[in-house]
């Protein structure tokens, strides 16, 4: 038997490694988008971006594990239904059941890998991702100045830029409402400026030039106009990335003792703590889907089709889509308090193993290996054994 389990990982493998490249692939092409962006038009260094890239990977590869497992699955069972070899296995004896052996194991090296990646894998990556990006916005702090917005991001004043020319320095067309005095109110305007940084102050200075500055007085006192050819506007970048840099993390970035603390902390101020509780929940329940969908896959693939690798791919969207939906729903209830944690997490798995429970018992059912009782047996031997003497005498 063990050729036929090597026979069966090799058949799921291939088409798990192509998977897992085409679904994450799908996931990362926005994000690719907007990090070659950075690269093209804000002059953020290559390297820096390959940082973002690889911290951004494990959220999408704990979503993409399952999805890739359960394609595995359909095509393998598919392919090998729909070339009439499920049919020789049970002739030769061999049950549907044992077909599920290796397919089992292999599951069970996904779900490890799946836990991995939910436990510690992504929880690091969306820290450094915070991290990453504060520290590119401190390094070019034009990447955080988009063109055609009002950008509220600094206390106190309203920054809008007309066009940004590429590596992201230099700024055209500016204007900048300047409340930080509440005595008076300074409108400025410029037709052009650059941006210059200052990593020890932590402070961003934007250089205007050509341009004027309307001055209001307060409560009424009229307003004087100013011109001038160079103009520096101070900003304090650590005023600006506060929420970034200072802000307690999010549970998405907390590992499985960070969560537990801020549950304990969150307990003992009398807060019920639905999002962490949810969060750890989880980090259990997304990989424990791999086992789930193997189980789902497997019965859903053996019923032959001509288009086996169509019919699994659309056939693992719709299952994926109905999965995450669900978990979508239920965390939404679990983080008002609705639900329970524990259900909301596990709600898409208790629903998914029931189908799984019926499809792999129907499927067992339809494809039992009848085998001839024992007089049977004997009466058919014993007469191809007379048969063969007579035909040698």
């Amino acid at each position: 038997m063990r050729i036929i389990d090597r026979y069966l990982v090799r058949e799921i493998v291939a088409p798990f490694a192509l998977g897992l490249a085409v679904f994450t692939s799908i996931l990362l092409i926005v994000r690719i988008l907007k990090l070659v962006e950075l690269v093209v038009n804000r002059g953020v260094p290559l390297v820096e971006i390959v940082k973002l890239f690889a911290y951004i990977l494990p959220a999408f590869l704990e979503v993409t594990v399952p999805m890739a497992l359960l394609l595995a699955i359909l095509v393998a069972f598919g392919r090998m239904s729909s070339d009439s070899e499920i049919v020789a296995l049970q002739a030769s004896g061999v049950a549907f059941l044992r077909l599920l052996y290796p397919v089992a194991l292999f599951a069970v090296a996904v779900t490890g890998l799946a836990l991995v990646l939910s436990i510690w894998v992504r929880p690091w990556g969306n820290s450094h991702l915070r991290t990453g990006l504060y520290e590119i916005v401190k390094a070019r702090a034009s990447a955080g100045i988009k063109p055609q917005i009002f950008n509220d991001d600094f206390s106190g004043l309203v920054i809008y830029v007309d066009r940004i020319e590429p590596p992201g320095n230099d700024l055209q067309g500016i204007l900048i409402a300047d409340s930080r005095d509440p005595r008076q109110r300074n409108t400025v305007y410029a037709r052009s400026g650059s941006v210059m940084t200052n990593e020890d102050a932590h402070s961003l200075t934007l250089r205007l030039l050509d341009g004027g500055i309307y001055t209001a007085a307060e409560a009424g006192g009229g307003y004087q106009a100013t011109r001038f050819t160079t103009y520096d506007v101070q900003l304090d970048l650590n005023v600006a990335l506060a929420d970034v840099s200072d802000r307690e993390k999010d549970p998405s970035e907390m590992t499985l003792g960070e969560l537990r603390a801020a549950i304990a902390r969150r307990f003992d101020a009398g807060d019920p703590a639905y999002a962490e509780r949810v969060e750890l929940h989880r980090k259990f329940a997304i990989p424990f889907a791999c086992l789930v969908l193997a189980a789902l896959g497997a019965p859903l693939g053996i019923r032959p089709s001509r288009a086996v690798h169509s019919r699994g791919f659309m056939v693992s969207l719709v299952l994926i889509f109905a999965y995450y939906l669900l978990l979508t729903l239920g965390h939404s209830l679990g983080e008002r308090g609705i639900l329970p944690p524990l259900l909301a997490s596990w709600l898409p798995n208790l629903g998914l193993s029931a189908v799984a429970a019926v499809l792999l018992f129907r499927t067992v059912r339809d494809t039992r290996v009848t085998r001839p009782a024992l007089p049977d047996l004997v009466r058919t031997t014993f007469e191809t054994q007379m048969a063969r003497l007579r035909a040698r005498a």
